[in-house]
């Protein structure tokens, strides 16, 4: 059985409580279910339960125990009615367009995107007949103006990877609700302690839990949280029959990930702050991008609609990728992977990882250059981490 919450608890607190599971002997930490297939007691029930005419679960590509503790857990943080989780995020973006579009449909979108999803944007959804255009994200605008007869997704990360720039979420979701589109936000950096987009008016919220949700970069998954009608029917109907599933065992480390989130992401502003404080005082740096600095061009609009600036803070090093690679090289402390939201710092030059398979092109019209360096501010000490980059930076 599942434990009932409180639907108005605080994200900290449905983090801890809410989904939270208790098999026959009402153990107190959620146990795995590491099953592929669930037993019935009758050929009758069994029909049942295949039909939906009676709860339960059938078989774990779609219906698994401890994946729904995570799945509903999740969901409530979000307040959102319904969650998919998938065995990436990556999957989790491409399973929100195949079970949401057909070929002629139209996605509008950002520059800033995770190079990944410039990948399965261009190069896998165009071969279906789905075409994908870009646009300035920090501008309405241009948002407004990219609106075709055949748009029927929009989709924005923000913060965006890996300069960290911001959307209007609020505004944007108001262009969509004028046209009938809905709106996916990808909220990766802030997860819903920072940042709770359907608040603001987005109807899809897409998760990497590779990244803070679990915290200590261990396993993969994602997630999809939205309303009954299009989460709960048509992304569980792909999900159902196509199967690209979270592993009961990730769910688990997901769920207690969940339970540490807050104080995590707490951690994680304090820390970042600090260090993109220290950077933009570094002769040999030439810009920070981190929401938390007054000097971030969205400031103000990070204050606003975020609830704090998150962990990722970037920034350009003189000298070009030459200069950006010996820092790199240089830090004894950051772990160099292009992994983030984990415990541990980690560092990487996004124009020869992240989006090193994207085009120069892409790369510039993004604001990519050969000099920029992403950090994900872990929980060490920060004076230790500012310690490190300044002897990487001025040994």
């Amino acid at each position: 059985m599942t434990l009932p919450f409180d639907p108005d608890w605080s994200p900290a607190t449905l983090g801890v409580r809410a989904g939270e599971p208790r098999a026959a002997n009402r153990e107190h930490s959620a146990a795995i279910q590491l099953t592929s297939s669930y037993t019935f007691d009758s050929a009758a029930q069994a029909a049942r339960v295949f039909s939906g005419d009676e709860a339960g679960c059938v078989y774990s590509r779609f219906t698994n125990a401890t994946v729904q503790a995570f799945e509903q857990r999740l969901a409530a943080m979000e307040g959102g009615e319904r969650c998919v989780a998938t065995a990436s995020g990556m999957s989790a973006i491409l399973t929100l367009c195949l079970a949401l579009l057909k070929t002629g449909d139209h996605i509008l979108t950002s520059r800033g995107l995770f190079g990944s999803t410039i990948q399965v944007f261009d190069n896998w959804l165009s071969r279906y007949g789905i075409s994908v255009s870009y646009v300035d994200m920090t501008d309405l605008a241009d948002w407004e103006a990219g609106f075709r007869d055949n748009t029927r997704l929009v989709f924005v990360e923000t913060p965006s990877n890996p300069l960290v720039e911001l959307v209007d979420i609020a505004g944007l979701a108001s262009l969509c609700r004028a046209r009938d589109v809905p709106l996916a936000v990808d909220n990766c950096f802030l997860t819903p302690v920072l940042q709770r987009p359907l608040e603001l008016g987005a109807d899809f919220i897409i998760h990497s839990a590779t990244k803070y949700i679990d915290g200590q970069g261990r396993c993969l998954g994602g997630a999809i949280i939205g309303d009954e009608a299009r989460v709960g029917k048509d992304v569980f109907a792909f999900m159902r029959n196509c199967g690209p599933c979270l592993s009961p065992f990730n769910a688990w480390v997901f769920l207690k990930g969940l339970e540490t989130l807050k104080v995590r992401m707490e951690a994680h502003n304090r820390h970042a702050q600090a260090v993109a404080e220290w950077l933009q005082a570094q002769s040999g740096v030439e810009r920070v991008y981190f929401p938390g600095l007054e000097s971030h061009p969205q400031f103000a609009l990070a204050r606003e609609q975020q609830r704090g600036p998150g962990g990722i803070v970037s920034f350009d090093v003189r000298g070009g990728r030459e200069a950006a690679w010996k820092l790199i090289d240089g830090t004894r402390l950051c772990s160099i992977t292009a992994n983030l939201g984990d415990a541990r710092t980690t560092i990487t030059h996004p124009a020869s990882t992240t989006h090193g398979r994207i085009s120069p092109q892409a790369r510039a019209a993004a604001g990519i250059g050969e000099g920029l360096v992403r950090l994900s501010v872990g929980l060490e000490d920060p004076d230790d981490l500012i310690a490190d980059l300044a002897q990487a930076l001025h040994g």
